[in-house]
């Protein structure tokens, strides 16, 4: 089933009559695939991502740079090798970046937080603008540290978006402080492109504590793998304190891991139907948050095992409720609370009070809409409480959330009759779910 992108009609989530058994290819990790573009955009010498993820997410990063000037060009690389691998391949040429240029951020974080620092290095007037909900998502601490660092930036003292950034071909940079405690993407925003500026940055985050810090992990790890000179406070440095020293940047041969979050419906259908999925080329050391799954998923019911082969996950038919600090993997929420609500005892997730903050307020929206299939979900401060109801089917509105539709589908393999409303919005960072999901159900 071939799902248009703005088709709003409402989806009939599969029900599965049976335990799953499948192999899910999972495409590439929007995360990498975007931070390594931002990297490739701003080094010496031209660079290649091979097996990019192609998501709304990243083809909008991927006009974004090419509108300030950088060359990108599509192809098919024979020397990209892996079960599923399509071969696609993205070689980036650095080039002077320029203004003027528009640049559409969607409702992509990635986008509208990485871009605006790389836009204080052109020359010349960058505008960001986006999605509706895309004015609502913080970003003042970012146009603030940005202007502590020698930028203009003209956002009207909205503190949001539409913005234009006023490039003059080179940025001071230096100390800055930083509350990044409604989002890590801050802190990677600055870090990204701090190699470029003259005097590199030192970035101190002061506030509550950082969320999803293995984002910030992987920044720093693929700005040492690009040749940047990072210190950070796990390596000895000041706690919540980051340096950079200016210095170029080399381009890369980046494979692109598959996006283990978007890996999260898959292994929960296995959970959730007692079932067995395989996913081929996972990991075997990561950043990526969604490693997270291996333990979170085992400690509610489940098994794995990770060879070189890839992670395969087997249910074993029960599922537990369980009570877990998720400050550090945030995105996973929305598909645990799925599984939680069909758990044979309740669940607290905690630590991510940030969550309503991100491309809706998830907190509030799961609670709406498990609730409403008959659940009994509470809003915490800082999480959900989740009570095991007997579920019926009904509609699961998304927000425009790609977290959102995923979860309800999850839900949809236990409960009869849930319909997800605006499915499409999966392609946000997933493409093809809809297929995938009727592949691994035989359908």
């Amino acid at each position: 089933m071939t799902v248009n992108p703005t088709d709003t009609a409402l989806w009939p989530a599969p029900y599965a009559s049976g335990a799953v058994a499948a192999t899910v290819h999972v495409p590439g990790s929007k995360s990498v695939t975007n931070r390594g573009l931002v990297l490739a955009a701003l080094a010496a010498e031209p660079g290649w991502l091979r097996r990019p993820l192609r998501s709304r997410d990243t083809l909008l990063m991927v006009a974004a740079l090419r509108a300030m000037g950088v060359g990108i060009e599509e192809t098919v690389s024979s020397s990209s090798a892996g079960a599923g691998d399509s071969g696609e391949a993205w070689r980036v040429i650095p080039s002077g970046l320029q203004g003027p240029a528009t640049v559409d951020v969607g409702n992509a974080g990635t986008v509208m937080r990485f871009l605006p620092p790389v836009a204080t290095l052109a020359d010349g007037p960058i505008r960001f603008d986006g999605d509706p909900r895309s004015y609502e998502r913080p970003l003042g601490a970012v146009i603030d540290a940005l202007r502590t660092l020698g930028a203009r930036v003209d956002d009207e003292n909205r503190g949001a978006l539409p913005l234009t950034v006023h490039g003059g071909g080179a940025l001071d940079g230096g100390q800055v402080e930083i509350d990044a405690s409604s989002s890590s993407q801050f802190v990677s925003a600055l870090l990204l492109s701090a190699p470029r500026f003259n005097q590199g940055v030192e970035v101190r985050h002061v506030g509550s504590a950082l969320p999803s810090m293995p984002h910030i992990r992987m920044t720093v790890d693929m700005l040492r793998a690009a040749g940047a000179q990072v210190d950070t406070p796990e390596a000895g440095g000041e706690p919540n304190v980051w340096r950079v020293t200016p210095g170029a940047l080399l381009g890369r041969d980046l494979t692109v891991e598959p996006d283990l979050s978007n890996a999260q419906p898959f292994l929960a259908a296995a959970l959730v139907t007692g079932g067995r999925v395989t996913v081929p080329d996972w990991p075997a050391h990561t950043t990526q948050p969604g490693d997270a799954l291996r333990r979170i998923f085992t400690e509610m019911g489940g098994s794995c095992e990770l060879t070189e082969q890839g992670l395969t996950f087997t249910g074993s038919g029960s599922i537990h409720g369980l009570d877990v600090d998720l400050s550090e993997v945030g995105e996973l929420t929305p598909g645990i609370a799925a599984v939680a609500a069909l758990a044979d005892s309740p669940s607290t997730l905690r630590g991510v009070a940030h969550l309503r903050l991100h491309e809706t307020d998830r907190l509030a929206a799961l609670t709406k809409e498990i609730n409403e299939l008959g659940g009994d979900v509470t809003e915490t401060a800082d999480g959900l409480h989740i009570r095991p109801r007997p579920l019926h089917g009904g509609v699961f509105h998304t927000y425009d959330d790609h977290r959102m539709a995923t979860a309800g589908a999850v839900i949809g393999l236990a409960v009869p009759g849930v319909q997800i409303e605006n499915v499409a919005t999966t392609a946000k960072t997933l493409p093809d779910f809809p297929e995938l999901w009727a592949g691994m159900l035989g359908n």
